[in-house]
Formats: C-alpha cells, sequence, structure tokens
C-alpha cells in the first residue's frame, strides 16, 4: 500500500480494494517503524487520522466520490491545526496549540483529507538544509549522510520515503522546489495569491507560498486543486477561477516554447547536473517542444535582494513572539527589559536570530534607502525580465539547484554558501510567479531536480509539461533503497 501515488489511493478507494482506515493504520505503523531513522515529523495525530479515515470511509458508503476523499497526507508544522501542536519547528512555539485550522488544512480536511502528523523544517521555514529545527536535522532518505533541502525537508523526506503519498508544504526562496529535488519528488510553487495563507505562520509575508509536494504532477494537481482558491480572510488571496488541473495533465506539448536562460549554466553549476538538464531538453523536444536560449540579465541581483528583503519582513513578523504576547517565556524575569532579551534569545535558535539582526539593519534609520528600498527596486528588475521572456517563450527551463544535497553539517560554517544554493529558485518568489522541480536522474546516488517556471497562474501548463515528461521517463519512479 504504502508505494502507492494518491491518483492510486483514490482509484483504490474508489473500487473498494481496500479502505481508508485500513491504508491510514498500514502508514501510521510504517512511520512510527521507519521515521526514527528520518526525523521527518515532529507530531503524529494518530486519533485524529483515524477518526478522519472512518468518516472517509462512511462518506464514500454513502455515495459520496473525490481524489482526496480519504486519502493520507501530512501537514508542514507551520500550517495551524486545531487544538495540535504547532511549532514551525522552534522552541519559541513548542508549547503553541493552535485554536484554529489553516485555511489550507480546513480546505483539504473538508475534501476528506487524513492528516497523519506534522513534519519537520527548518526553525520559521529559514535554512536550505532542515538543519536548524529545534526538533533536530531530518536525514534525506536517498542517504541518511546528507540533508532533504529545506524549509519543507520533513514534507519531502516522508514523501520520499514512502511513509505517505504527499504533503503540503511551504516555499519562500526555493523551500518546496529545492527540498523536492534532492528527495527525488515533485514539488510546486503555485503563483503567489493561489493558495490561502491565512493559518500559515508567516516568515516573509510578500514571499511565503503554500504548495504541494508528491511522487508525481498527476499528485500535485490533487493536492493543489484541494489547496487552491480565493480567501477572503487572506487579503493577498486572488479571486481567480481555479481550472480543473487533473483535466490539463494530457494535453500536448507540441510547438510548446521552452526558454533557457543562459545565466543558469555558469560556473557555479554540477556540470554533470548541466548534462541531466540538457537530457531533458532532449526529452521534452521528442514530445514537440521548440527550444529557444533566453536571457534573465537581472538574475545576479537576486540573491542579495532577497536576502534583505526576507530577512526584513521576518524582522518584522517575528517581533509578536516576546514571551508576552506569543511564544517562550523565559523563567524568572528580572524586568520587562531582561523578559524580552531571554525570552527571544531562549526562543529562537542561531538561523532565525541572524536573519532578524540582519532584517532589523536592513530597516533600521539610515540603511532603509540604500538596503531594503534597493532590494525592492532589483526585485521590479527581476520580476521586468521574466515579463519580458514570457512574450518570447511559454515555460523557462533549468536546473533546480547548482548542486546535489550536502553533506549534513558541511555548511553549518559557511551560512553564504548556504544562500548561494538557492540561486536558481528564489527569483520565480521576488517575481511572484509559479514554479515546479521535476526528477531528473542522479548524481552520485543523489537525486537532481529539472526546473519549470511559468507566467501567473499557468500552474496548469507546469503540471502538463511535468506530467507528459514524466510519462515518458522513469526517474520519478525510483525509491531510496531501504524504504
Amino acid at each position: 500500500m504504502h508505494q502507492m501515488t494518491l491518483a492510486e489511493i483514490a482509484r483504490g478507494l474508489a473500487d473498494k480494494k481496500f479502505s481508508s482506515e485500513e491504508l491510514t493504520k498500514v502508514l501510521l505503523a510504517r512511520i512510527s517503524q521507519l521515521d526514527p531513522q528520518l526525523n521527518s515529523f515532529i507530531s503524529l495525530t494518530e486519533a485524529l487520522a483515524l477518526e478522519q479515515a472512518k468518516a472517509a470511509d462512511a462518506r464514500r458508503a454513502n455515495g459520496e466520490s473525490g481524489a482526496l476523499l480519504g486519502a493520507p497526507i501530512a501537514h508542514k508544522d507551520l500550517f495551524c491545526t486545531q487544538g495540535i501542536r504547532t511549532s514551525c519547528g522552534s522552541k519559541m512555539l513548542d508549547n503553541f496549540k493552535a485554536p484554529y485550522d489553516a485555511t489550507v488544512v480546513s480546505k483539504l480536511a473538508a475534501a476528506g483529507a487524513v492528516t497523519l502528523g506534522k513534519t519537520n523544517m527548518d526553525e520559521f521555514a529559514m535554512g536550505s538544509a532542515n538543519e536548524s529545527s529545534w526538533y533536530g536535522a531530518v536525514k534525506n532518505p536517498w542517504n541518511l549522510e546528507h540533508v532533504p533541502g529545506g524549509s519543507s525537508g520533513g514534507s519531502a523526506a516522508a514523501v520520499a520515503a514512502r511513509l505517505l503519498p504527499a504533503a503540503t508544504a511551504t516555499d519562500t526562496g526555493g523551500s518546496i522546489r529545492q527540498p523536492a529535488a534532492f528527495t527525488n519528488l515533485t514539488g510546486l510553487k503555485p503563483t503567489y495569491g493561489r493558495v490561502s495563507r491565512w493559518g500559515m505562520i508567516a516568515y516573509a509575508s510578500s514571499l511565503d507560498q503554500g504548495g504541494p509536494l508528491a511522487r508525481t504532477a498527476e499528485d500535485c494537481a490533487i493536492l493543489l486543486q484541494g489547496m487552491a482558491g480565493f480567501d477572503p480572510n487572506d487579503s493577498t488571496s486572488i479571486d481567480e477561477p481555479v481550472p480543473d488541473y487533473a483535466a490539463g495533465l494530457n494535453g500536448s506539448l507540441q510547438g510548446l516554447r521552452i526558454g533557457v536562460p543562459k545565466e543558469y549554466f555558469g560556473a557555479g553549476l554540477d556540470p554533470r547536473i548541466a548534462d541531466l538538464i540538457q537530457n531533458s531538453i532532449k526529452e521534452l523536444q521528442k514530445l514537440g517542444a521548440v527550444i529557444k536560449e533566453i536571457s534573465l540579465p537581472n538574475m545576479q541581483h537576486a540573491i542579495p535582494a532577497y536576502y534583505v528583503i526576507a530577512p526584513a519582513e521576518a524582522s518584522s513578523n517575528l517581533s509578536r513572539f516576546d514571551g508576552v504576547r506569543f511564544g517562550h517565556r523565559c523563567a524568572d524575569p528580572k524586568n520587562l527589559e531582561d523578559l524580552y532579551k531571554r525570552s527571544r534569545g531562549e526562543g529562537f535558535g542561531a538561523e532565525v536570530q541572524r536573519r532578524i539582526m540582519v532584517g532589523a539593519y536592513a530597516l533600521s534609520a539610515g540603511y532603509y534607502d540604500a538596503y531594503y528600498l534597493k532590494a525592492q527596486k532589483i526585485r521590479r528588475l527581476v520580476k521586468n525580465d521574466f515579463m519580458a521572456a514570457f512574450n518570447e517563450v511559454d515555460i523557462i527551463l533549468g536546473p533546480t539547484t547548482p548542486n546535489p544535497a550536502w553533506k549534513l553539517g558541511a555548511k553549518n560554517s559557511d551560512p553564504v554558501a548556504a544562500y548561494l544554493e538557492d540561486v536558481y529558485t528564489i527569483t520565480a518568489n521576488l517575481a511572484g510567479l509559479p514554479g515546479l522541480s521535476m526528477p531528473a536522474g542522479f548524481v552520485d546516488g543523489l537525486p537532481v531536480g529539472v526546473q519549470l517556471l511559468a507566467p501567473y497562474f499557468q500552474e496548469g501548463r507546469l503540471l502538463n509539461v511535468a506530467h507528459q515528461y514524466q510519462l515518458h521517463t522513469d526517474w520519478h519512479t525510483r525509491t531510496p533503497t531501504g524504504f
């Protein structure tokens, strides 16, 4: 059962080959047995899962149907779940039980999805390796000595290890697509505003976006269908019709114009990954796609701009966690200043503290114009580059990451080296575009991803291209040894 995709589970449940309750029990037992190696879960919700599974079985018995009805999933631990710990991977929120469900959680629950638990993540989604979590690092099931990517590494590791078929995740600078690439999954960052952020604890509000992580493009289409849609509770949610993503998977790629930016193939890219990307291009050409070289001239400025904007927004968003209104409170404070200092010093880890300090500096008097305002101007230039490119091509293709997954601890002493690993993913967040990573091969036994970017609200086009590619390749079917 654990090898089935979401689509196969939906068919099995519809054909009464097994019940949601039976499937849920199998996967909960598998998580208990195998997750100690991975540390991909922060909380398991066995009682809730079995209750939801029984309810889903009852709904099917009464004639209801739906691709997600009875399907087991997990939520990244920054989606608020009523009455269940929502920690953001931080000591600061270790004792926080959300009083309500995030919109994503409530929408998927209404569709009949079964929540198995909450997955591990980089603290407050700040990281590229899932090593900054207060609950310990997550391991990559393809090689337990390597990182699974971050910040959605818990969701990625759990799905890659076949502990469950799919999971929710979030992407602020690549945190869905990079873990997908590192663990041989398909991961989709939707257009900014396509999926509600209400009840999703914020890192950088103008960049954060929730999305699906699964083994196939077809499964991502199923999960995104349940997540997407306008939400009046979220002021950044966009009132745009949600298409039937599954129905659009089988469109022909004949004549599809694919742009390949020349800036993607510079000195920082592992040449073995470059070769795999070229192989993916050839495969898509066989399916009728037309390849064109394009340019994104301001890509070189994206990383410094991102690492001003994101920490600036984080310093503002995380100010509420002070030991008074929210979060961990230190013992026996001497006065209010001591309460603030020690509560935040004890509650936040080193990476979160680093980014808060960078952000506060960038927003301070005398530096706002020099850093934050300039970064926002670069953000506009990055967006303009994409708009010009999409006048010439339908999608943009390139590597998801410059290197395969690195060893645990390898970049801990050099955070800038880890930041540079986001070079291909952060531009989509700066511009608000949808992006998808899909499996493209292996380097030294570690997975590699190819990234696709599309114009606003063209998630269906990305899923269509990825699905057609996966019909003609088998990278996405490979399973890590031991899982």
